[in-house]
């Protein structure tokens, strides 16, 4: 069975790029375009992983995050953040909100599913 992954991003060119390396992976994909709509996306929603922006609109990715390990069905869901921002502070604070990976834009496809294949849940 595919492992479902969600990507949250407000580019929908970018969600469009991880979405076509995923899906050549073997994964479904599940999108949403801010932190808010991923949420509401993700109720009674099983997810193996997400990849997500930190600057969205709405609700950015880190509060996202924050949100999301908040609710016990998602305490445990690997959080792969995908963003162009890349100072030590940004990277701490994801960290400190529960993500498990910093990815810097423009990325490398192939360094994106490695993260994926390394974090992805059973």
């Amino acid at each position: 069975m595919a492992k479902t992954i969600m990507v949250v991003d407000d580019s929908a060119s970018l969600r469009q790029v991880v979405n076509i390396a995923l899906k050549g992976a073997g994964y479904d994909v599940i999108e949403a375009a801010d932190g808010q709509i991923a949420l509401n996306k993700l109720d009674g929603q099983k997810v193996n992983l997400i990849v997500c922006d930190v600057n969205m609109p709405n609700m950015d990715g880190i509060s996202f995050v924050r949100e999301l390990k908040q609710k016990a069905s998602h305490k445990f869901t690997p959080v792969i953040m995908l963003t162009t921002e890349s100072q030590e502070e940004k990277k701490r604070e994801g960290q400190a909100a529960g993500a498990k990976a910093w990815v810097v834009k423009p990325f490398r496809p192939e360094v994106l599913l490695g993260a994926v294949q390394k974090l992805v849940l059973p």
